[in-house]
């Protein structure tokens, strides 16, 4: 079971690489990546308190893995973004990677995502405001692209501490 210091951390060339898709003969590998994301989600949540999306290259497994934990689990795998709306929105954006660091950037206020699930079922979800904001920034980290790339301009970062230090 992987724990937080497996956690791809910023710098790593890991978190700039576009992620392999998921092949339907890998389904079986699916569960243990789940529980591993799970385990590091579970982590990040009790250390930094955020946390509500990991994507696979975080914890170095290379594949359009996306997990979230919401009101409940959801397992994105291959997801596609598609209908992004004209609308967007600006926001303080936090990643797991650089727990510590905020990001200003803007993102689409409304998405489709289209992705299967643990058991290949196909599967379309259209979302808005901070969900579309989630997908947005997981499915990024699948294409090697941070919120630090999307940063609105030199002065739109600022650090937060950990929470009880």
């Amino acid at each position: 079971m992987k724990t937080l210091a497996d956690l791809v951390l910023l710098g790593d060339p890991r978190l700039y690489e576009t992620c392999a898709p998921v092949l339907e003969a890998e389904l079986p590998l699916v569960a243990g990546w789940v529980a591993d994301l799970h385990s590091v989600m579970t982590e990040i949540r009790a250390k930094y308190r955020f946390g509500r999306g990991i994507a696979a290259p975080q914890i170095g497994v290379m594949k359009r893995l996306v997990y979230l934990n919401i009101d409940r689990p959801v397992v994105l795998i291959n997801p596609e973004l598609t209908n992004l709306s004209e609308a967007t929105f600006e926001l303080w954006d936090d990643c797991m990677s650089f727990p510590n660091l905020l990001v200003r950037l803007s993102r689409h206020q409304a998405v489709t995502v289209q992705y299967r699930d643990e058991h290949w079922q196909l599967h379309t979800w259209a979302v808005q405001d901070d969900l579309a904001e989630l997908l947005q920034h997981e499915c990024d980290h699948l294409d090697g692209v941070l919120c630090t790339m999307r940063a609105l301009d030199g002065q739109a970062f600022r650090w937060r501490p950990t929470p009880g230090a």
